[in-house]
């Protein structure tokens, strides 16, 4: 239960950290760049989220609101990327 725990807190905070250190980078192509780890780093949290509902941490309630996060949070990094071009 550690790892995965483990795994899903640091892609969780990678999020965040990539999004501020994209934001204060001098161009948007770097700064896309960096969003587009952060769309990896999320589905990597949704994928944690499969392995903790396999191994019967969380409920299947919980795993579909993690999936839910991740899916929406995933569609605004990528139309705002389409911004940035």
């Amino acid at each position: 239960m550690y790892g995965i725990t483990d795994q899903i807190n640091r892609a969780s905070d990678a999020v965040a950290l990539l999004i501020a250190e994209g934001s204060g980078l001098q161009t948007n192509a770097l700064f896309s760049h960096r969003l587009g780890l952060v769309v990896g780093e999320t589905f990597e949290v949704v994928s944690g989220s499969f392995l903790a509902l396999d191994r019967k941490y969380i409920n299947p309630e919980e795993q579909a609101q993690i999936y839910e996060w991740g899916n929406a949070l995933a569609r605004k990094i990528n139309a705002f990327r389409n911004t940035l071009r």
